[in-house]
Formats: C-alpha cells, sequence, structure tokens
C-alpha cells in the first residue's frame, strides 16, 4: 500500500470514529395560523433566537386551516422533531391536534390561543402562553380612564361603546376587564353601553358601533373598547360616521401592529393608542419552556399569562415597535 492509499484510508477511518459523534440539534416544530401578521413574524424570530441559543432547530410552518395543521403534524413526526408550539387557527381543533400529537408521540404547547374540545370547553392538559386576557383588558379601562381625566371630560357626558364578542373567552375576558377597571375608577356602569359584534374586523364593529349610537344620541363624548384594534377602529369608524370629531373620542385598541396605519396618520383621530402586548416573549419563552421539557423532563405549567404591554401612541409607536422588531 502506498502512502497515497495509506493516507485516503486513514482519513476515512478518522471520519467513521468521527461521525457518530457528531449530531445533529433537535428538531422542534412553531406552527402558526398567519405567517403573513407582523405578531406571528415575531414570534419566529425570536423562536429562531431561543433555538440558536439552545442548539435546536426550529421547523416553522404555516397552518392557516385544519387540514394543513394536522398534515403539518405528521410532516414534523416525519422529519424527527419531538414537539411542537402552536398557534392554531380554529381552538376547536384542540381534540383532534392533541390526538395527531399523541399519535406521533410530540409533545405541544399552545400559544395565543387555548385549545378547545368539540363543544368549546377549554383543554386544560395543553401548557398554554397567552397575553394575560383580563389583565390587558384591565390595563385598556386604566388607559381610557386615565385620557379621558386629562382631558377634563365630565363623566355626565360620556359614555362608553364596549363592542363584545362574549362567545370567544378571550374577547369576553378582555372586553369584561375593561369594563371592571372603569367602574372601578369611577365610571358610572348605567353610562357603559355593550353592544355584540358578528366579527372581530372592522365592518363588524363598524355596525355594531353605529347600533350604540343612534341608541344614545345625547352622549358628548365615546370611550370605545373592544377586544382587538380593529374592533376598536370600527368602533371608531362609526363615531367618525356620526359627526363625532377626534377631540370626543378616545379609542385604545389590543394588539399594536393592526394600528400602525392609524396611528401614522398625519392628524389624529378618535383612535388614540393601542396596547402592544410581547409576541417576542411567546416565540422565545415557548422554545426554552419545550426545551427544558424534552431534555430535562420538566414539564410546562398549565398556563403562562404574558402581562407585559406598552401603550404605542402616535409619540411613541415607531419608537416602541423597533424595540421588538416589529
Amino acid at each position: 500500500m502506498n502512502k497515497i492509499t495509506k493516507l485516503v484510508s486513514a482519513i476515512g477511518l478518522s471520519a467513521a470514529l468521527v461521525a457518530p459523534v457528531i449530531a445533529e440539534n433537535m428538531k422542534i416544530g412553531f406552527l402558526v395560523k398567519q405567517p403573513e401578521e407582523p405578531w406571528f413574524q415575531t414570534e419566529w424570530r425570536f423562536a429562531d433566537k431561543a433555538g440558536k441559543e439552545l442548539n435546536l432547530d426550529i421547523i416553522k410552518i404555516a397552518v392557516p386551516d385544519g387540514e394543513k395543521t394536522l398534515n403539518a403534524i405528521d410532516s414534523l413526526a416525519a422529519n424527527g422533531a419531538k414537539g411542537f408550539i402552536i398557534c392554531l387557527p380554529d381552538p376547536k381543533l384542540g381534540t383532534a391536534i392533541v390526538n395527531r400529537a399523541k399519535q406521533h408521540g410530540l409533545k405541544v404547547i399552545a400559544v395565543d390561543d387555548q385549545f378547545m374540545n368539540s363543544k368549546g370547553k377549554p383543554i386544560e392538559s395543553v401548557p398554554l402562553v397567552m397575553m394575560a386576557a383580563s389583565e390587558i383588558g384591565q390595563r385598556q379601562g386604566q388607559e381610557l380612564w386615565k385620557e379621558m381625566t386629562k382631558r377634563g371630560w365630565k363623566v355626565e357626558e360620556t359614555g362608553v361603546m364596549a363592542i363584545t364578542n362574549n362567545e370567544l373567552d378571550t374577547a369576553r375576558r378582555r372586553t369584561t376587564g375593561s369594563m371592571e377597571a372603569l367602574k372601578t375608577a369611577g365610571f358610572p356602569a348605567a353610562q357603559i353601553y355593550e353592544v355584540p359584534t358578528k366579527s372581530n374586523d372592522i365592518p363588524g364593529a363598524f355596525d355594531a358601533g353605529n347600533s350604540t349610537l343612534v341608541q344614545h344620541p345625547k352622549v358628548k363624548n365615546w370611550l370605545v373598547i373592544g377586544m382587538n384594534d380593529n374592533t376598536v377602529l370600527g368602533g371608531v369608524r362609526a363615531t367618525e360616521g356620526q359627526g363625532f370629531k377626534a377631540a370626543n373620542v378616545i379609542g385604545i385598541g389590543i394588539n399594536g401592529v393592526d394600528a400602525v396605519s392609524e396611528l401614522s396618520k398625519t392628524s389624529a383621530t378618535g383612535f388614540f393608542g393601542s396596547l402592544l402586548p410581547s409576541p417576542d416573549v411567546h416565540g422565545y419563552k415557548t422554545v426554552y419552556m419545550m426545551n427544558d421539557w424534552l431534555t430535562k423532563n420538566i414539564e410546562p405549567v398549565k398556563y403562562t399569562a404574558v402581562t407585559d404591554v406598552v401603550l404605542l401612541t402616535r409619540e411613541n409607536y415607531k419608537e416602541e415597535l423597533a424595540k421588538k422588531g416589529l
């Protein structure tokens, strides 16, 4: 055997000995329902950050409907993933997702929305990380009261347009928390007008808001609450349509990312601001929780409430969004 042959053999032997030592990174999935939304893009970005710190491969998949969700779980299993984090497209898919995860031996953590069974009851066995709905609602009410007081509005001339969707638990807890905070601050319960919306978007809330305004024509100033930015925007649009000026309306939304175009307008509108939760925390924290579960057998607590929020206004929204990478 010549020197070259011996060298090649030695290299081959060394590679054979080293190869088993080089282990692949553990894989986990991060599934979201609307990947085009800045909120979920930020969750993914911070999930990747945690993955790099922990030597994990984060497999990111869009799951806009039930079929794609179940297919994604099958794909994760086929690719050797050990678990996944998911913001599911429909809470009532909960039972199907749990069953499919068990079938493949995958651990699962819910983020943003709680799993429900087919009857709409919470599946509390699945660890959940989400913004604290009641607490963020309370903050909404507190900020509305603060701005109302700053403007010197008279309570007797003011009404609350509370656009609700009590069939959705998160929405119910947010709007209830907001109304309770206002009452605690001293706002009369009789001047809080609840009106249900058929959908949590601008058109649905616009219709609900118009209904409220028609029923209470003597109200001079309006506070507008809703479960997200778009429901509050819909209510504000209704006041504009009825001739109310921006100075007589205060709407504070929840989510932040859906309020950017409104806050960037050169002239003020009745939409005063939005409470921005922490998609960065959701993406980062859940990956660490999954890693501890898989590598240390430390099962996550069943509910982790994220309470970090900041009020975005026309004055600070660019700076605060930049901090989150939004």
